[in-house]
């Protein structure tokens, strides 16, 4: 039954959006004196939105992303894809 490797995908139209999310989230949580790495890194394990600021609207704006599409446009950029 798991001898097949399976696949996974996401439609890159929303790429974009989600670096723009992700950049303003980062910015509010830096403006709030958070580090904003660690505290994306907590949310990101635990969807808890309490790990992101509600300052201009951060909390609501990262919670429109799903934790799997974030997951990947992190790492496409990071082996720069």
């Amino acid at each position: 039954m798991f001898d097949k490797t399976m696949t996974f995908s996401f439609p890159g139209d929303r790429e974009e959006d989600i670096k723009i999310i992700l950049t303003t989230v980062y910015d509010a949580l830096k403006e709030k004196g958070y580090n904003p790495i660690n505290q994306i890194v907590g949310y990101i394990l635990s969807e808890d939105p309490t790990y992101i600021t509600a300052h201009n609207n951060a909390r609501s704006l990262i919670r429109r992303i799903d934790r799997d599409e974030l997951l990947q446009v992190l790492l496409k950029s990071y082996l720069g894809e």
